[in-house]
């Protein structure tokens, strides 16, 4: 049977997890959508997306105030490619029309949480704590410690811990220097906002809390003598960590407006450690749901993504026995149901990493209140 979300989140559920088992299917970003336009009618007033939380401050700026244009903030306000995403345009779009003619505080509000880096590499930290330290009207020279932005921001700075700049005397000052910029920021809070405003405050906060979180980013790519399935578990668990971070931020300013859509890879908001295993690689590490999830309690609920076949990846029809071909026999375009599956089912093997996707497996199920299943991805409607 094809239930509504809202039969699946509690009274007490303020951060509802969305997952999607790979990246590349469409049809997902088109159901979340639907859903979410739903959830708005029972009282939802944003949503997060796994996109730079710094850079999605355009998109909220265009869909809660007009500012710029849907080209610019699909451009300037996504990051992984996701802003070429016709559903996340569709998204965006509805989302600014939904806000016109409609109050602040009902209008909803466009979020990141991710972190600002790509997955071989990520930028300097400098212009995050410049950013602070001219809000706060500092006289510091920053770009004398960071040295060039080039330095960090190249794929051997992640890639090779004997060329990262993290774990360098300037990367430590740095470090040191974030912080107390941190603290002068809550220090003068006060006249801060009343000299410019709350939003800004907390618009100066983000950027620099992200700057921190690159910071530490770097000093992980900086650690020697790892395994490569240590190295990449490592760097996943900062990355994450640094999400459930942003998620509880994001929740906290949320709070008294309404509950919050978050939308991502199964990996990121299953409540089992994330894992990923290729060759002779085997990683582990602890994803953003499990954080959020012992800290938010039931107050966080997850909806697990699963999908039968997709055009779009080259992911044909599930065998028999796998957790996918029980779902795929409800004969359902897509299906939003409980977790009730055989005991006996397994975990399908017909996937390649390229098409980054996770298939249904004990490890994503355990902990989540129900599953979005699209049996065909090409069958669902560009729009629904």
């Amino acid at each position: 049977m094809n239930q509504d979300m809202h039969d699946f989140v509690t009274p007490a559920c303020e951060l509802l997890g969305l997952g999607e088992p790979t990246h590349q299917e469409p049809a997902f970003g088109w159901v979340r959508n639907q859903l979410f336009a739903r959830l708005v009618d029972r009282g939802f007033r944003s949503i997060a997306l796994e996109t730079d939380r710094v850079a999605a401050s355009a998109v909220d700026a265009y869909v809660r105030e007009g500012v710029g244009t849907l080209d610019s903030a699909m451009g300037e306000g996504f990051t992984h490619g996701f802003g070429e995403l016709e559903p996340n345009r569709r998204l965006v779009a509805w989302m600014r029309e939904f806000n016109q003619e409609r109050p602040p505080g009902e209008r909803l509000a466009f979020h990141g949480f991710d972190v600002p880096s790509e997955t071989t590499s990520a930028p300097s930290p400098r212009r995050y704590l410049e950013h602070a330290r001219d809000y706060l009207g500092l006289d510091l020279d920053l770009a004398a410690v960071a040295g060039e932005d080039e330095r960090w921001s190249r794929t051997e700075a992640v890639m090779d811990p004997a060329q990262s700049p993290g774990g360098t005397a300037e990367a430590v000052r740095l470090r040191c220097l974030a912080d107390d910029l941190l603290l002068q920021l809550h220090m003068h809070a006060p006249e801060l906002v009343a000299a410019t405003s709350s939003a800004e405050w907390f618009a100066v906060r983000t950027r620099l809390t992200a700057g921190i979180g690159l910071l530490r980013y770097h000093a992980q790519s900086a650690v020697r003598g790892l395994t490569p399935s240590d190295r990449i578990s490592a760097l996943s668990g900062v990355r994450d960590a640094l999400m459930a971070q942003n998620l509880l931020d994001i929740r906290a300013i949320e709070a008294r407006r309404g509950p919050t859509l978050v939308f991502s890879h199964n990996l990121h908001l299953q409540h089992n450690p994330g894992a990923w295993a290729l060759g002779e690689l085997d990683c582990r590490w602890t994803g953003a749901g499990r954080i959020v999830g012992t800290l938010l309690g039931e107050r966080y609920a997850f909806v697990a993504g699963s999908l039968g076949r997709s055009e779009a990846i080259g992911l044909a029809e599930p065998a028999p026995g796998t957790y996918e071909a029980h779902l795929q026999e409800r004969g359902a375009l897509w299906e939003l149901t409980d977790i009730a599956l055989p005991a006996d089912a397994r975990t399908r093997t017909d996937t390649v990493p390229r098409q980054g996707y996770f298939p249904l497996g004990r490890e994503v199920l355990d902990g989540a209140v129900a599953l979005l299943h699209i049996a065909d991805g090409a069958a669902v409607p560009a729009g629904d």
